[in-house]
């Protein structure tokens, strides 16, 4: 292709230099999230792919229906007990979440399986206590909804490269029934994760340590996708920038458009 064909790469020159150095810092969040949940598919061997056999099938069948149960319970439990106990830090909240995967992990795929409402629940509460932190209202139900999204994210057990940014624009219009909408589509994304987690947490002998591991990579891989997420709308609000403007940018500093010869 001949050099005044190519197609330029959009500009950012209609950011201010602090609004750009800011959505550099998020899109370096964003692509480092992953790393952890590569390691501990180190730990355990395989492919998060080759995990999922090794679940048994009547497991892998309910896991759906168990996994949106567990969003059901988790969006009234978390947003509860945030009214009881006040909101904790990241670094908190990866420690509860370890300690849990590990007692998950101890015992096996039954523990395993008990274990993961709680997790979800804990997970949920951390990310709207990050909502809260970048100063939405987690009142709103469209902010509880957005809340809900984060989980529509790749996991910290996929190979994406990062560049999986579907949630980051999906749009909510609150309905009704718009939270078991919302909970119905994110649901089986989050069962494929959820089911790589039990599975890890199922290895002979080093389950326990597999169950901290892959909690512990859940929940930092979660919580920065939701200070990605909130930081983003933060950064629109702050900087009087419609989103969409700032997702086109925060797209090219995540995946860069190659360039044609």
């Amino acid at each position: 292709m001949d050099q005044t064909d190519r197609k330029p790469p959009a500009q950012t020159d209609t950011l201010s230099p602090e609004t750009e150095a800011a959505l550099a810092v998020l899109a370096r969040r964003f692509k480092a999230a992953d790393n952890v949940g590569m390691q501990v598919l180190s730990l355990v061997g395989g492919q998060a792919e080759d995990l999922i056999e090794k679940l048994p099938q009547s497991v892998r069948g309910q896991l759906d229906r168990a996994t949106k149960r567990a969003l059901e319970t988790a969006f009234d439990a978390a947003s509860v007990s945030r009214t009881r106990l006040s909101d904790r830090p990241d670094w908190l909240n990866t420690a509860t979440t370890t300690a849990m995967g590990a007692a998950g992990g101890a015992g096996g795929l039954p523990t395993a399986l008990a274990e993961l409402p709680v997790t979800t629940t804990v997970l949920l509460r951390a990310i709207q206590g990050i909502a809260a932190d970048l100063g939405f209202d987690t009142d709103d139900p469209t902010v509880r909804a957005h809340c809900l999204q984060i989980f529509s994210a790749a996991g910290p057990l996929s190979r994406d490269d990062g560049t999986d940014m579907a949630f980051l624009s999906a749009r909510v219009t609150l309905t009704g029934a718009a939270i078991h909408g919302i909970i119905a589509r994110v649901a089986p994304r989050l069962a494929l994760v959820l089911g790589q987690k039990l599975a890890a947490q199922t290895v002979p002998v080093i389950g326990a340590v597999a169950g901290a591991a892959t909690n512990y990579a859940f929940t930092s891989y979660y919580q920065d996708m939701a200070r990605v997420y909130f930081g983003l709308r933060a950064l629109a609000r702050d900087a009087d920038v419609p989103v969409d403007v700032l997702l086109r940018e925060f797209r090219l500093l995540v995946d860069p458009p190659r360039m044609i010869v």
